[in-house]
Order: structure tokens, then C-alpha cells, then sequence
């Protein structure tokens, strides 16, 4: 019975101290009134508690059921969104126990702001869980890989049904501070349980909350709350700062400015984040180089697939003025022998993804050059995964790829295994639509594995695909690493020092 699951909801917010017994009665009144329940009789409670996604499952199939919802994969997460608001603090009540354990230490404040995201079910992390992960190690270092499937499908029935449904600009796009609390459209996911913390950074309102589909852990989000376009300056290096000043355990990095090369939503200003070493961090720079006139700021190239420079210095103002300076000339640089080009036509093609984060009491940033250039050949970028790798991935190159962490597309998951068997029998998958596109690839890593059996297969194509991604990394860096390719972006580095203040 529906009571069951509205009982095991309630003991689920008692135990996560979400709520006390003084709310139990309250909350089970608006629980009924949102079921359309006009009767109670208290159940017992199980020994152990289902998870949460599996309370939420009840009672969402039951609202289905009873027609209080549509069973669609939209309306679904649009009332068990709902139902979690229920259980979720004010916003004042949430931001005045973060910065009381922020008093304590950035770490205590965080770490309870992430279990707290994870309790109201903001944070999913059940569906988190079904994410496939591996790692692989090339010369760079230790690569992550993951597939995602925590993201629901798009439901025909709820893209048929967004067509009728009236266009808002309320709020503007999913970062913005009024999806606090939000109710959510089926184009628009609910945001009742979620709660942003207000921070300020270079003197504006920030704030920062978690992922829900986090790829890596405490996968933070800190954005403008002024929905304002992305733009990469001399303050962003202030702005990165100023979040490590605030939470200097984590890392802080922001997407480009640039379409292709940028983020997913270049309209709204907002950098990521997380308590997590990616395997950039680790590598080492291989070519160190001086500054002049800035004795207080280190320097150097970095051993990584991509053209990352690398800046430190205990003195944070010296080292936003560096890397100012390192952006103001990247702005501007051509090589022709390298296919750089600033601009075509008056559009500029020249950016950065900048990194941050605190190595002791220094602080470091990396700042990976980016080029956006396409040519009919390379209509997708001439800095992009070639198409020989579009079997595995295609989509554009953002600031979690490139610190090491593949976030390949969903439809990889199913494939998998197909691959995998494919492999060892030496089946022939041009027959399928779907896995055409895979069948070159398959040939190659065939001959380099003979001993691919059903025991190891699986793993065979994991490995296969993690040097997919190194060479989709190499194919992103706009210096190769060839011995023209590192003589290339010396040149470049020559330039930044020739014209240091």
C-alpha cells in the first residue's frame, strides 16, 4: 500500500536528519495531499529502508497510476523532484549551517553541503552509480574514462508534449539563481531541493551548488548570479582566485569563451569545480622557462597531450598578471606553419581553458591554448577529435576532458559489450546500422590483440577506447607533440617572454 512508501519516506528524512519526529505528522499531511490521499492508517516500517530512489519509484508509479501524473520519463522526475522538496530546508536555513561549518573549516562546510545535496536527492547519486568507469595509462599519466548513463532519455511522449507547451524565458537557462526552488517544465528540470550557497567573487554575487550528475566527486558548479555570457579576461583569473581563497581544498577551472571549444552554455558565466586530482594535475612540466621582470611567477610547459602552460606563485597577484599576459598574446598569435590562425574574416579563434587550484601555499594555474578554426575538411574543427574517432567520440572537447576525464555518449554503454563479443568471434557488425561505424576500428584493435578471448575482450575494448581518448586529446592540442610540434610552441612561449612587462 501507498502508505508504506509514504512511511519509509518519512523514517528516510528522520535518519538523514532532513527532518525530526516534530515534522513527521506535517509532512505526512502534504505527502497525502500531493497523492490525493484522504484516508491514513500507519504502517510498520521494514528492518532496513529501501534506498531513496526506490521510495521515490513507489510513489511517483503510484501517482502514474492514479493519473495524478503522466508516465513519461519527464513528468517522472518532475514529481519525485517535488516530492524531495518537501524534505528540503529554506535556502537561509541551508546557507546558515554551511557557513556555521564553514567557520570550522572549508572542508567540514563542504562536505556536509555535498551529503546534504545527496540526502535531498538534488545530487543522484543512485543513478551517479550506474555510470560505467574505468581508467587507462598512457605516457601521460592515468586517464579516466567514463560512459554516461545517469542522464534520463528524452521521452517521445514528452517531446511531443513540449510543442504545446507556452515558451518561457523563466529562468533564462539551468544556471541561473531562480531555478532555486524552481518547479520545473517538461523542457526544464525541477530544482525544489535545490539550494545554492551565496559567495562573493570579485566583489559580485556568486553561487555555488553541486552537480546533479556529477562525473567526478564533489563535481561543483560556482556561476554569476547575473545571467551574463561567458567571457574569458583578465578578472577570471581574480574571479578562479578568489573561489580558491574561499575553498582552497578544491580546484576551480572555467570553460572557453569560444563556440566549439567552449562549454555547453557559453550564456551564463560559470566555472567547475570539485575535491578531485585529475590527471593534468600530476603531470609534470617538462620545459621550464623565466618571465622576465617577474621573478616571483614560475613557469613552464607541461608533459600533456595538449598545449598547457603552467604558471605558479605564492603572490596571486602576480600570477593573474601572468597569465593575463600569456592570454593578451595568445589572443593575437598566428603561425602558419602550426594552422593557427588568430582570426579569419574578423572572427577571433583564439582562447583559453584556464585551471586552479592551490599546490601548498602556491597558487597554480594552467592555461590550455585553444584554437577553434574549422576548414572544409575539418567543418567540426581543425582542433577537435578527427573523424576516424567519431565512433567513440565526436562532441567537443570541454574543461573535464581536458584535465583527463573522457565523458563519453550514453550510446557506448549498449555497445560495449557487442564490441566486446565482436571481437573474439570475429562477427561482422557493418550489418548493423548502429555499429557500422565501429567495424574499421574493430579491424585494427583485432590485429593488435590475437589473444582477445570472452574472458578478456571486454577489457581489451576499455583499453582500446581509453587510447582513443588520448589521441582525441592530441588531436585537441594546437601544438603537436611532434619535434615540430614542440619547436612550434616554443616559439610561441619566445613571444610571451620577448613582451613581458
Amino acid at each position: 500500500m501507498i502508505e508504506q512508501s509514504i512511511q519509509e519516506l518519512i523514517q528516510y528524512g528522520i535518519e538523514k536528519e532532513l527532518i525530526t519526529s516534530e515534522d513527521e505528522i506535517f509532512l505526512r499531511n502534504q505527502l497525502m495531499d500531493l497523492l490525493q490521499l484522504s484516508a491514513w492508517e500507519t504502517p510498520a516500517l521494514p528492518e532496513v529502508l529501501p534506498t531513496i530512489d526506490e521510495i521515490l519509484d513507489k510513489l511517483v508509479s503510484y501517482a502514474a497510476e492514479k493519473g495524478i501524473i503522466i508516465d513519461s520519463n519527464a513528468a517522472r522526475d518532475l514529481f519525485d523532484t517535488r516530492i524531495m522538496g518537501l524534505l528540503t530546508e529554506r535556502p537561509h536555513t541551508v546557507n546558515r549551517s554551511f557557513f556555521a561549518a564553514y567557520h570550522r573549516s572549508p572542508e567540514e562546510a563542504t562536505d556536509w553541503y555535498y551529503q546534504y545535496s545527496k540526502d535531498t536527492n538534488y545530487v543522484r547519486a543512485g543513478r551517479i552509480a550506474k555510470d560505467l568507469r574505468w581508467t587507462y595509462d598512457c605516457e601521460y599519466g592515468t586517464l579516466d574514462v567514463t560512459i554516461n548513463r545517469s542522464k534520463p532519455e528524452k521521452d517521445p511522449r514528452d517531446i511531443a508534449a513540449a510543442k504545446n507547451q507556452p515558451q518561457t524565458k523563466y529562468p533564462a537557462c539551468q544556471l541561473c539563481i531562480e531555478n532555486t526552488g524552481f518547479a520545473g517544465t517538461l523542457t526544464h528540470p525541477a530544482r525544489q531541493n535545490l539550494r545554492p550557497i551565496p559567495i562573493s567573487i570579485h566583489g559580485g554575487n556568486w553561487a555555488f551548488q553541486y552537480s546533479p550528475y556529477g562525473y567526478y566527486n564533489e563535481h561543483c558548479i560556482v556561476f554569476n548570479q547575473k545571467h551574463v555570457p561567458m567571457v574569458i579576461d583578465a578578472a577570471v583569473f581574480e574571479k578562479l582566485f578568489d573561489v580558491l581563497d574561499m575553498l582552497p581544498h578544491y580546484f576551480i577551472g572555467s570553460n572557453a569563451d569560444l563556440p566549439i571549444v567552449g562549454g555547453s552554455i557559453l550564456s551564463h558565466e560559470h566555472f567547475q569545480g570539485g575535491h578531485y586530482t585529475f590527471a593534468m594535475a600530476k603531470a609534470p612540466v617538462e620545459t621550464p622557462f623565466l618571465l622576465p621582470n617577474q621573478p616571483e611567477v614560475q613557469a613552464g610547459i607541461v608533459k600533456w597531450p595538449m598545449s598547457v602552460i603552467r604558471l605558479q606563485s605564492e603572490n596571486r597577484s602576480a600570477l593573474a598578471t601572468a597569465c593575463d599576459h600569456v592570454l593578451t598574446q595568445w589572443r593575437t598569435y598566428t603561425d602558419a606553419e602550426a594552422e593557427i590562425y588568430a582570426e579569419t574574416d574578423g572572427t577571433p579563434h583564439n582562447t583559453i581553458t584556464p585551471i586552479a587550484r592551490m599546490r601548498g601555499k602556491l597558487y597554480e594555474c594552467d592555461l590550455v591554448l585553444r584554437n577553434n578554426r574549422t576548414t572544409a575538411e575539418r567543418p567540426l574543427g581543425l582542433f577537435h577529435p578527427n573523424p576516424s574517432l567519431h565512433h567513440i567520440k565526436k562532441e567537443n572537447i570541454g574543461l573535464i576532458e581536458v584535465m583527463g576525464l573522457a565523458v563519453l555518449p550514453a550510446r557506448l554503454a549498449g555497445e560495449l559489450p557487442v564490441l566486446a563479443r565482436a571481437l573474439y568471434s570475429d562477427a561482422d557488425l557493418t550489418q548493423t546500422d548502429s555499429l557500422r561505424s565501429h567495424m574499421p576500428w574493430l579491424e585494427e584493435v583485432r590485429t593488435r590483440h590475437p589473444e582477445a578471448n570472452a574472458e578478456n575482450a571486454e577489457t581489451i575494448i576499455q583499453q582500446e577506447i581509453g587510447a582513443v581518448f588520448e589521441q582525441v586529446l592530441l588531436d585537441a592540442g594546437v601544438f603537436k607533440r611532434t619535434d615540430a610540434g614542440k619547436a612550434q610552441f616554443l616559439r610561441f612561449v619566445e613571444q610571451v617572454c620577448s613582451t613581458a612587462d
